[in-house]
């Protein structure tokens, strides 16, 4: 990583947490990612410069783990991922049950601190209303 790639990001990642920290309280890692809860809802922000210009901001959140690894509520996450606008739904089956993340990247170049908190906002409270729905029908199994 240049100097110039560094200092970007890292800008970024500095605007990410000003966005957040009207909302959460965030903690910054030893690597510069950003780490905060929703809820009940783990999440991490991470920046990387892909190319010249374009430095993209990734949010990832852990909707539900050790969920029971069900084929109906596996289908039900599967729907919902089909429908969502900020975030790819990913299911994963361990030996414990089943984990579901939400995965958003977007390049963040020029977007205002306040622009950013909105969309942040957005993607988490959509994988806090997902959590609470997939808990809900992992009780009803």
């Amino acid at each position: 990583m240049t100097e110039q790639e560094a200092l970007s990001t890292a800008d970024l990642l500095t605007k990410a947490r000003t966005a957040l920290e009207a909302f959460h309280d965030v903690h910054v890692d030893d690597d510069g990612a950003l780490t905060f809860r929703h809820v009940d809802v783990p999440c991490a922000v991470q920046a990387m410069q892909l190319a010249d210009g374009l430095t993209v901001l990734s949010l990832t959140c852990v909707v539900a783990w050790d969920l029971p690894d069900d084929p109906n509520l596996a289908r039900s996450a599967a729907e919902r991922a089909g429908e969502g606008l900020f975030g790819t739904l990913g299911v994963v089956h361990t030996e414990r049950g089943m984990d579901v993340t939400l995965r958003y990247a977007f390049p963040a170049d020029g977007i205002s601190a306040t622009a950013l908190g909105t969309l942040l906002m957005l993607v988490v409270s959509t994988a806090s209303q997902l959590r609470t729905e997939l808990i809900g029908e992992a009780k009803g199994t």
